[in-house]
């Protein structure tokens, strides 16, 4: 069956309205890959164990903060922690890891696995149930929060 132009007219009209309107429109970025949030995570770690306190902290948001067992601490409260603890190497890995993210904000939720070796030796190995909150400065993500809690 053949359509005349003069019948699809009035319904060209209006989408081409709404495609004219939608071209108008703010582009909005889509969400962003959940691998550039770990990445910063295992960089933040990644620096923790190297102790790189000036690379550790551009990788956080100013304002960051840890709530880890009870605690409330900033970039400089974990690098005075850090400097006087007996724990000579650290090493972290991360388990189970489920990310949310996108074009502005991410979240996280993990288990660090930390190992630590102290200076006579000793080796401890503890579980973190962690999360972590995310936001994108410019065109960087960058870490704003985590929660730390010792798994039980």
């Amino acid at each position: 069956m053949a359509m005349s132009t003069a019948s699809m007219k009035p319904a060209f009209i209006p989408l081409a309205i709404a495609g004219a309107l939608s071209a108008c429109q703010p582009h909005r970025p889509g969400p962003d890959s959940p691998e550039k949030l770990k990445a910063v995570i295992v960089s933040y770690f990644d620096c923790v164990t190297r102790r790189d306190f000036a690379r550790m902290k551009t990788l956080t948001t100013p304002d960051f903060t840890i709530y880890e067992n009870g605690k409330i601490i900033d970039n400089d409260g974990l690098i005075a922690i850090i400097n006087g603890s007996p724990i000579a190497k650290s090493d972290f890995s991360l388990d189970d890891v489920k990310i949310d993210v996108d074009s502005s904000s991410g979240s996280m939720i993990y288990i660090n696995h930390g190992k630590f070796t102290q200076n006579d030796a000793s080796t401890i190995t503890r579980d973190f149930l962690e999360s972590a909150i995310f936001k994108k400065v410019g065109n960087e993500w960058k870490l704003h929060f985590v929660h730390s809690t010792v798994k039980k």
